[in-house]
């Protein structure tokens, strides 16, 4: 009763933050003919990416294992957009999730496949990602958990995916496969209204297919000779997720992940501060920081500013 507490807290908290709710508007007659259309599908966008940037502060398992539905349970979600005229281009999307609850035990599965023509009809995207998801609370403190992700890239080799600034010799290192899973345990070592730590650590198999660049022809840089060069190895992960309740207004994140190979090593640190200025205003700041050891510049940084008010 205790931790359903503490998350009914938590949510009641993330959905006050978050409350302020953007304005919906219908389109009228003639919209799409005079552009109105396209300037609201942008407006959406960045609504989106504010509402996006919001649930990044969403935790479900921060305090426990949240009430869910129990059972088999899924969805399917696809697009298309084919265009002909000034241009010949087409992009498809299709993404699928697959959940099974069960008690203390929770897992799901999650596919996408992402296809895409530029202008001149030539493919410029062509990935495949499935994703998998396990957890299994041992009690309050205590979890084991399972995750696994398998990435391919139909263009990792292909020049119609390099920029107008790229030449053949960039395609070197580009992943056509990437692949993980591990299993591990997890604690939480605070588990309060106000703060609430978790850490978890897994091992697992990293699995690379990278493109290696032999030769580029000295008359066209944007062709040459290339191999792929596949390793597999074990792959350590360390992660934590911390939360902290300043006031009812106020609260911040953390999140950190870890993960180390012989391909590379890669860390993720996302710092988020929430405020709730009034009901009808809310803000979040972050700021992200993405390591990743065989780039040539290591590390990237990016601040986030989202805001929205609704009257």
């Amino acid at each position: 009763m205790k931790t359903l507490a503490y998350l009914a807290g938590a949510t009641a908290l993330a959905a006050t933050l978050a409350s302020p709710a953007f304005a919906q508007m219908e389109s009228s007659a003639g919209a799409d003919a005079v552009g109105i259309s396209d300037v609201s599908e942008q407006m959406k966008d960045v609504q989106d990416a504010v509402q996006d940037d919001f649930d990044r502060s969403g935790d479900a398992y921060r305090f426990g294992s949240p009430e869910s539905r129990q059972g088999l349970y899924g969805s399917v979600a696809l697009t298309y957009a084919g265009r002909t005229g000034n241009n010949e281009s087409q992009d498809f999307s299709l993404a699928g999730r697959l959940s099974y609850n069960q008690g203390q035990f929770s897992q799901s599965v999650g596919l996408l496949l992402e296809y895409g023509e530029d202008d001149n009809g030539d493919k410029d995207v062509e990935k495949t990602s499935v994703i998998y998801e396990g957890m299994y609370n041992i009690n309050d403190r205590f979890y084991g958990f399972a995750l696994g992700r398998l990435t391919t890239d139909g263009l990792a080799a292909d020049t119609v995916a390099l920029g107008d600034d790229e030449t053949f010799a960039d395609l070197d290192g580009n992943l056509k496969r990437d692949a993980y899973f591990g299993v591990g345990p997890g604690y939480r070592i605070f588990n309060s209204d106000a703060t609430a730590w978790r850490v978890q650590a897994a091992v697992g198999i990293r699995y690379t297919k990278t493109v290696d660049v032999l030769t580029v022809d000295a008359t066209d840089d944007q062709t040459g000779t290339f191999e792929y060069n596949s390793e597999t190895d074990i792959g350590y992960m360390l992660s934590s997720r911390f939360y902290h309740k300043f006031s009812d207004n106020f609260f911040l994140t953390n999140d950190t992940d870890y993960l180390t190979s012989d391909a590379n090593d890669t860390i993720t640190n996302d710092l988020g501060l929430n405020f709730k200025m009034s009901d009808a205003f809310a803000t979040r700041v972050s700021y992200k920081t993405e390591y990743v050891s065989d780039r040539s510049i290591r590390t990237d940084n990016t601040l986030g500013v989202s805001l929205v008010y609704g009257f």
